[in-house]
C-alpha cells in the first residue's frame, strides 16, 4: 500500500534520533515520523508523528530528501524545542503485531553501519552532515 509520509532528521549533540523496529524477526531503523493524513501537509505530518513517537515537540527547517519508496517521503532537518525524548505514546506502541518501536540517540558516525530503511535517505543524511 502506497501512503506518503512525513519524518524528521533530528541531531544534536553528534547523535541521531531514530526509531528502532524489531519485526518479523527482522531489525532496522527509520527516521521518525509518518503517514500523512488528508488535508495534513508533510511539514505538520512530521509534527504530529513525531510528537507521538518520540514524545517532543519539533521546529522543522529544511527539506533534505523526498525520496518515493512507500509512496513519496518527505525528510526534514528538524530540532527539539520542548518534551522528553522517548515519552511518545502513539497507537505504534500498543499494536503489538506490528513489532516494536524503541526511540534511540545512536552517534551520527555509526549511521553508515546500520541497516537504516530508506538507506537512500540515509544517503542524503550523510551528505548533509558530511559523513
Amino acid at each position: 500500500m502506497r501512503r506518503n509520509r512525513g519524518a524528521a532528521i533530528i541531531v544534536q549533540d553528534g547523535k541521531i534520533a531514530l526509531i528502532k523496529r524489531v519485526r518479523e524477526d527482522e531489525m532496522y531503523f527509520v527516521f521518525p515520523g509518518g503517514g500523512i493524513e488528508k488535508g495534513e501537509t508533510a511539514e505538520e505530518a512530521t509534527k504530529r508523528e513525531v510528537y507521538e513517537e518520540l514524545g517532543v515537540h519539533i521546529q522543522v527547517k529544511n527539506l533534505i530528501a523526498k525520496v518515493e519508496y512507500k509512496g513519496t517521503e518527505y525528510y526534514y532537518n528538524a530540532h527539539i524545542t520542548d518534551g522528553v525524548f522517548g515519552s511518545g505514546k502513539g497507537e505504534e506502541f500498543e499494536l503489538k503485531d506490528r513489532g516494536s518501536y524503541i526511540p534511540i540517540w545512536t552517534p551520527i558516525s555509526e549511521l553508515p553501519n546500520l541497516n537504516v530503511k530508506p538507506y537512500d535517505v540515509a544517503k542524503c543524511v550523510f551528505d548533509y552532515y558530511g559523513i
